[in-house]
């Protein structure tokens, strides 16, 4: 009777353990169930835009990259390439390994953030509102045409909008961090945002493309002009370009 009793703690105890780490795994394995991009339709109706494959072993060192960061405001009309594109994005938001993880920390990876980007000037994309995959790497056009002087003037006039070749913009869906963490997950998503524009900001200054983080702007005017919807809030927008000599 005292070796069953025994054999029954031992198999309570394996099956808590085995428990604990299914919970474990389950919290650190990205959910990518609910990261379709809020969209009203599925991405298979899309027509995506595949990006270039993003560089992983550039010429310009980190600590070189962190000393060339300064926010600019003051930019050529040189277009921006495709190429630049698929890096500054992929430095942001892009995954960088089977599990689905990116370059920017997420709590629970519960990835948050969605990013667009209106072109103003670009060799190889047509005037317009896109918005990144990060699975595929790859691009869909929202709206065709030329915003760029709608989010400048939603960016209260500032200058350095109108006269960037790409303006992104960081959007984020609370409730995916929210429904794992509560009242906490906001916080969260705005350290999130933080490591992902740094990660543009860095990667803009190794290319030697100016930006600068822009937190002045109208809400609603963003997100109308991109037409979110309720589920995505607009959090930062960061206009590119080559720097001005």
């Amino acid at each position: 009777m005292k070796k069953y009793f025994i054999y029954g703690i031992i198999f309570l105890l394996l099956g808590l353990v085995g428990f604990a780490f299914g919970y474990f795994a389950k919290s650190i394995t990205p959910d990518n169930s609910n990261n379709d991009n809020n969209s009203n339709f599925s991405i298979e109706d899309k027509t995506m835009i595949s990006l270039p494959k993003p560089n992983k072993d550039g010429s310009v060192s980190l600590e070189e990259a962190l000393s060339l960061r300064r926010s600019v405001r003051q930019y050529s009309e040189t277009p921006l390439t495709l190429e630049d594109i698929s890096q500054l994005l992929w430095s942001a938001q892009g995954v960088t390994d089977e599990r689905g993880f990116r370059t920017a920390p997420s709590a629970g990876a519960t990835f948050p953030l969605e990013m667009y980007f209106v072109v103003n000037h670009s060799e190889d994309l047509d005037k317009g509102i896109y918005h990144y995959y990060p699975d595929s790497h790859s691009i869909y056009l929202v709206r065709e045409g030329d915003f760029g002087s709608d989010v400048q003037s939603a960016c209260m006039g500032q200058s350095s909008v109108g006269d960037a070749s790409v303006i992104f913009i960081f959007g984020a869906v609370f409730e995916r961090t929210m429904d794992r963490y509560g009242e906490r997950g906001k916080r969260y998503v705005y350290n999130e945002i933080g490591h992902a524009s740094q990660n543009l900001h860095l990667q803009a200054a190794a290319l030697d493309l100016g930006t600068v983080v822009i937190g002045a702007y109208s809400d609603e005017e963003i997100e109308k002009i991109l037409n979110l919807g309720q589920d995505v809030n607009v959090l930062y927008v960061m206009p590119v370009g080559k720097i001005s000599l």
